[in-house]
């Protein structure tokens, strides 16, 4: 994900998010077995600094501070991640 947001960071924003948000969908459904959820969050939580990481080195003059992420992951939330498969169940 790393390389594929600096080889698109001159994207429009709006881009940037659908395709972000369809390739974490498919990660989440892929790897959205109980027990891995952890991991999963793990890895939101890697994009989402990634992808500021990258919004950040798009201008000179201005830079993306954190409040303004954040306002614009408010706006334009990434998906959630979420169990697809119950491989085992839990027992009683």
């Amino acid at each position: 994900m790393a390389e594929w947001c600096r080889r698109h960071r001159h994207a429009p924003v709006k881009a940037q998010h659908a395709a972000l948000s369809s390739r974490l969908r498919g990660h989440f459904n892929y790897f959205g077995i109980n027990g891995n959820w952890p991991r999963m969050a793990a890895v939101l939580h890697a994009v989402q600094r990634e992808w500021h990481k990258w919004l950040r080195r798009r201008s000179q003059r201005t830079t993306m501070t954190w409040e303004r992420y954040g306002t614009l992951l408010e706006a334009q939330p990434l998906p959630m991640p979420r169990i697809c498969v119950q491989i085992w169940r839990p027992t009683p």
